[in-house]
């Protein structure tokens, strides 16, 4: 029998994480969502919107096969772990497009949608996962993402002190169903960095936004959420800057260029390829500015 992918269940990302006693909660990881199909035809990785990535990720396909089961499905991220024994995505990101398979690679294991022939989706999460747990080996690189201890808020404080992306709060007793759902709820961690202020964009009824960029590359928006004085000192700061060159690719509408030399300080959400959920907490001036690429 060849077992079909299932398309993943996904978490709503939401600002908090829940409060009440009836959520488990595990760490995010910042990495691949990962499918593991064992079937009659043997093991396959498959990415979140069903590619194959068994060529890929043929080290962890080869400790797939040791898990002792005729078939099964397990849901995970395909990780890489840092120095400091954090995943890193940029790492990851480069051992998957090597022409080399990679040996750096590790799968999180979180959920277990098939097992020898039964579908276990109807089953409540906590029941899937003891189910899972019991069947994957210790100390290798497929490995069983463990439930955090305590309340919402002591593993959130926990996870923003480790330096982590954020966790995932999965609702006790639900089932699994592909798409988004709030019965899993994503809850970030946020970091902040300065970054060169290349543009704003003021359009009346709307939030105002600087454009961002990050070592010479273009990062996103973030919100200016100051109060009336403070914004009126950034605005004329930005009035001595305008008239820089629109950057190759970004012609925004509405938006007003900057010469080099302002600089702010970015609040956003970790794990993104952009700025998201940024705001603007402090500008100043820097003769330190490089060109965007």
């Amino acid at each position: 029998m060849r077992l079909k992918f299932i398309k993943p269940m996904e978490p709503e990302l939401v600002d908090t994480p829940p409060q009440s006693a009836d959520w488990i909660h595990e760490i995010k990881y910042d990495g691949h969502r990962t499918q593991v199909i064992k079937d009659d035809d043997g093991i396959r990785l498959i990415t979140k919107n069903g590619y194959d990535w068994t060529g890929r990720y043929i080290q962890l396909a080869g400790e797939a096969e040791a898990i002792e089961a005729k078939d099964f499905i397990i849901d995970g991220e395909t990780i890489t772990i840092n120095e400091a024994g954090l995943s890193d995505f940029h790492a990851l990101q480069s051992a998957v497009t090597s022409r080399k398979p990679s040996s750096d690679l590790y799968l999180a294991a979180f959920d277990l949608l098939h097992l020898n022939g039964h579908d276990l989706r109807d089953m409540p999460v906590e029941d899937r996962r003891d189910i899972l747990q019991a069947l994957i080996p210790t100390g290798g690189r497929i490995q069983f993402s463990e439930a955090m201890p305590g309340t919402g808020d002591a593993v959130y404080h926990l996870v923003d002190q480790a330096g982590l992306e954020g966790m995932v709060s999965k609702r006790k007793g639900s089932s699994y169903r592909s798409g988004p759902t709030m019965n899993w709820r994503k809850i970030k961690c946020y970091t902040e960095k300065e970054m060169d202020i290349i543009g704003v964009q003021r359009e009346a009824g709307k939030p105002a936004m600087v454009l961002m960029a990050d070592n010479g590359r273009y990062a996103g928006g973030a919100f200016v959420a100051f109060k009336a004085d403070k914004r009126q000192r950034l605005w004329d700061r930005v009035q001595g800057k305008i008239g820089g060159p629109t950057p190759i690719g970004l012609k925004k509408a509405k938006a007003e260029w900057l010469k080099p030399g302002l600089v702010g300080r970015v609040r956003f959400l970790k794990g993104e390829e952009k700025l998201r959920h940024a705001t603007l907490k402090i500008s100043g001036i820097s003769d330190s500015v490089r060109r965007l690429n």
